[in-house]
């Protein structure tokens, strides 16, 4: 249902008038809206615009995260210095923001939007949506949205809860509002939304934890009225098909998928191709993981790990190409999607390319979803290659773990992970800010018939993993990658993976954060630093620019967040807190001379316990609990990595009742903290005796063995 919470303009309102006074009927309104020229914001969406204004999460329709400007360039970036900065409270600062008429706005934390004066550096208005207290289980994975929209005046951003809100851009105060989830639905949206056309469109995610069916839904920008929804997997043949390219990819799933939901989240990517009036939606994984579970291992899963094109008036199927057929590991398609027209053998192709979990770099034909070209971007050993004609993975023997167990590379994580690439139409080059990690899955002792989800939202894929880097000293790169020759032009080795999302620039430059803090800018042609700032905290979110008034600006949020926290122990040598990490909006331009305070150094401390005593079976189930509901946010082991409390310094875990008023009663929910009112106490206490157990070993100074590790999943 939609709720409108505020008319609109008076000139809208205007307008209106005048076309009933005049009888204008449906047809002649849709002439006049073919015919009247497009205003500037709307002008800026397109591919070829000039790049005044930042306006969507990757700057256009054609998600390139590519701006034209050259005012800053190689020969004067050396001058490029900070004009002002904007603090932010604690919550997640990796998102992407935007610009518009020399407003920037963002949504940090749970989707508090903030309007920010681009010559000032003044906070023009804030709307916080109260997103943690809406979201009830919700809370339980995500960490807000990673990015917001811009059409008509109107700011929209997503909600954990799966609300989608429009404010005035002038006041902050919501225009509209509607919930785009089922009653109850174990979902939650952590992706930007994206607009055409006059729609604004929204996936969400789950399908890691619970029986979620996946789909996307198209919205009125100006009124927030529904319009049309895709679902990504079929559900329960007895109901009926919604239409029949569901029919269709029923007949790739095998038992009773429709129990285990299938899967297929838009949790991120989603791409408007203006050339040809369609959507493109990268799909998730399925639900659970392990094939063998969701569909007997049987069947391509239709349309999970996908690039599906929907008309975009109607929403209907169009075409689509599957990355991973019957896919079974987590490397799924939703990785972003940047559009570009090459010349390949002599001849034009307007194309999509994408870099998504799997480690192969996909060329598309963006028309028919013809394979055209897919090489590994980093080591990849699950697969030997895809096959050009038939467009399917070469996979490799015992790769679906048939005996229980397997090692692979790359992982879960992702070769690339939400952090954007970049195209740059001049260069001709697509920059990816690569992940080189092993995994291992073992599913011994886990079957069809004895699977269960973990509920209330645990994380849950049918199968055990880690991740490590498999004797690698680099485990992150920065690549320079040439998608008609399908090879790296540049690579540059990074200190850890994590690295942060990439904008590129007609100045011949390449802007990229790290957890170590710097913020850089790289010679688009052949990878040499040109240019560092020190941001005085770690920098994922991706960086956009614009020009405002005759003067380019470069805008950057910095701070760790989102499921970077996860792998803290791999983050432990930068010594990230979530309480006194820094989390700003830094603005730069050339002859900038703003400086930030200096960083405070942390050093993860114990909390007193005097009294602890190790119980290991109780540690153990502890740590299972923790590894399933816990360690996305507060980090593996129970290290933090910055997106949520290192638990083995709080207080609170010393205090039972302190505790229990947390975790059981939601004492922090408006924090951010999800509540676990199911939680028995005994399972409360083994939860607690791990994290006492973990803080006793950081207490004692001896090594500890899950620095350096990754995750572990609790089932």
């Amino acid at each position: 249902m939609v709720k409108t919470v505020q008319r609109h303009s008076r000139r809208v309102i205007a307008v209106s008038l005048v076309a009933i006074l005049l009888g204008c009927n449906s047809t002649s309104r849709q002439e006049n809206d073919a015919a009247r020229k497009p205003e500037p914001w709307e002008q800026q969406l397109d591919d070829a615009s000039n790049g005044d204004d930042w306006p969507a999460f990757g700057r256009t329709y054609g998600e390139q995260h590519y701006s034209p400007l050259t005012d800053i360039n190689l020969d004067n970036v050396k001058d490029l210095g900070l004009v002002w900065s904007v603090d932010l409270p604690p919550g997640n600062p990796a998102t992407g923001p935007i610009e518009v008429g020399g407003t920037v706005y963002l949504a940090s934390a749970y989707s508090v939007v903030r309007a920010i004066d681009v010559e000032t550096g003044k906070v023009k208005w804030t709307y916080d949506p109260k997103a943690p207290e809406a979201s009830g289980i919700r809370l339980r994975q995500g960490w807000g949205s990673r990015g917001i929209a811009y059409w008509n005046h109107k700011v929209i951003t997503a909600t954990q809860d799966g609300r989608l809100i429009a404010l005035d851009e002038n006041s902050g105060q919501p225009v509209w509002s509607v919930q785009t989830l089922p009653d109850g639905a174990p979902m939650f949206i952590s992706g930007p939304p994206r607009v055409f056309d006059g729609k604004v469109i929204i996936g969400n995610a789950g399908s890691d934890e619970s029986a979620v069916r996946g789909f996307v839904t198209a919205f009125d920008a100006d009124s927030g009225r529904p319009l049309w929804k895709f679902f990504t997997v079929p559900g329960n043949p007895a109901n009926g098909f919604e239409d029949a390219a569901q029919e269709m990819a029923a007949k790739t799933w095998s038992g009773d998928w429709w129990k285990y939901g299938g899967g297929g989240s838009v949790w991120n990517a989603i791409t408007y191709d203006k050339a040809n009036d369609q959507i493109l939606i990268g799909t998730g994984n399925g639900a659970p993981w392990n094939h063998k579970i969701r569909s007997m291992g049987k069947g391509d899963n239709l349309f999970v790990c996908s690039i599906v094109a929907l008309d975009a008036k109607t929403g209907k199927y169009k075409w689509h190409y599957q990355i991973n057929p019957g896919e079974s590991w987590d490397f799924n398609a939703a990785m972003d999607m940047e559009l570009a027209d090459l010349v390949i053998d002599g001849k034009p192709r307007q194309v999509v390319m994408t870099a998504p979990k799997n480690g192969f770099f996909y060329v598309i034909d963006r028309k028919d979803g013809k394979l055209i070209s897919a090489e590994p971007f980093v080591d990849v050993t699950w697969a030997k290659g895809i096959d050009i004609k038939s467009g399917r993975p070469i996979e490799n023997p015992g790769v679906r773990y048939e005996s229980g167990k397997t090692t692979f590379r790359p992982t879960p994580l992702g070769a690339h992970s939400w952090m954007p690439m970049a195209y740059n139409p001049r260069t001709k080059l697509t920059y990816i800010p690569a992940i080189d990690l092993q995994a291992t899955f073992d599913d011994t002792g886990i079957t069809r018939e004895n699977f269960e989800f973990a509920g209330g939202m645990g994380l849950s894929p049918g199968v055990g993993y880690s991740i490590d880097a498999g004797g690698k000293s680099v485990t992150g790169w920065l690549i320079a990658w040439d998608p008609v020759a399908q090879k790296a032009r540049w690579k540059l080795p990074m200190e850890t993976h994590g690295n942060g999302g990439i904008m590129t620039t007609a100045g011949q430059l390449v802007f990229q954060g790290r957890p170590d803090g710097g913020f850089s800018a790289y010679d688009a042609t052949n990878g040499k630093r040109v240019w560092n700032f020190d941001a005085r905290a770690g920098v994922v979110a991706p960086p956009i620019s614009y020009r405002h008034k005759g003067r380019q600006y470069v805008t950057v949020v910095a701070g760790i967040g989102t499921s970077v926290g996860l792998f803290g122990p791999m983050f432990a040598q930068y010594g990230i807190d979530y309480r006194t990490q820094a989390r700003r909006v830094l603005t730069f331009a050339i002859g900038g001379k703003e400086q930030l305070p200096p960083r405070t150094p942390y050093r993860a401390t114990a909390f007193n316990d005097p009294d602890f005593k190790l119980d290991p079976a109780l540690a153990e189930r502890g740590e299972g609990i923790f590894g399933g509901r816990c360690a996305v946010c507060h980090g593996t082991g129970a290290i933090a990595g910055g997106t949520a409390p290192d638990l083995r310094g709080s207080a609170a875990v010393a205090d039972p009742d302190t505790f229990r008023q947390i975790v059981k009663e939601g004492a922090l929910v408006a924090n951010g903290m999800p509540q676990f009112g199911e939680f028995h106490p005994d399972q409360i206490e083994a939860l607690r005796h791990y994290l006492r157990s973990r803080a006793a070993i950081l207490r004692s100074g001896k090594p500890d063995d899950a620095v350096g590790s990754a995750h572990k999943s609790g089932e």
